[in-house]
């Protein structure tokens, strides 16, 4: 005999509701209100980390100027050696400081002018290097929607959200309140 289900109860904050037009338009202008607040702390919380950002920045500054040259050096040296570092077949040459490696990345295809190279591609008969993609066309279905009845695995879905914008704001809370 399988165990009952444990019944979870969550707790939450009573809310209380406008209970007139009125009440609900003052609901509103205090939620934009305190959506300006929110983007005034959050301009100022932006503002000073850009601040804190700049200054670590300008602090890191000269050591990433100093790895760069560096490493620019050691490569120089590491290429010149590259044949007593790299034993046989390895990649990798290990130094008493640390590793030096040479890595080959995986081929792969640059396309510039897309169009122009699809043309040339078929033009001279290597369409077989051309994809054509299928994919279902959701907004003809949306058109015919009749048309999908019973074919599994395709739906039209719609929901209705609840939105409220007071005037002042230019943040807009929306919330999924039931499916269609």
């Amino acid at each position: 005999m399988a165990a009952p289900k444990k019944v979870t109860k969550i707790k939450t904050n009573a809310i209380d509701a406008p209970s007139s037009q009125q009440e609900a338009e003052a609901l509103l202008l205090e939620i934009g209100k305190a959506q300006r607040e929110v983007a005034r702390i959050e301009a100022d919380m932006n503002d000073h980390l850009a601040e804190i950002k700049d200054g670590f920045e300008k602090a890191a500054q000269p050591f990433n100027d100093e790895v760069a040259e560096k490493f620019s050096a050691l490569h120089i040296w590491a290429e010149a050696h590259k044949d007593e570092l790299l034993k046989g077949k390895l990649k990798t040459a290990k130094i008493s400081t640390g590793e030096l490696s040479w890595r080959t990345t995986p081929p792969r295809v640059s396309v510039r002018k897309s169009d122009e190279v699809i043309d040339m591609l078929k033009r001279m008969k290597l369409s077989h290097l051309v994809r054509t993609k299928e994919e279902v066309n959701k907004e003809a279905i949306l058109n015919e929607p009749d048309a999908i009845k019973g074919i599994a695995g395709l739906s039209i879905v719609q929901k209705e959200e609840f939105a409220a914008k007071s005037f002042e704001s230019q943040i807009e809370r929306v919330m999924s309140i039931k499916k269609k």
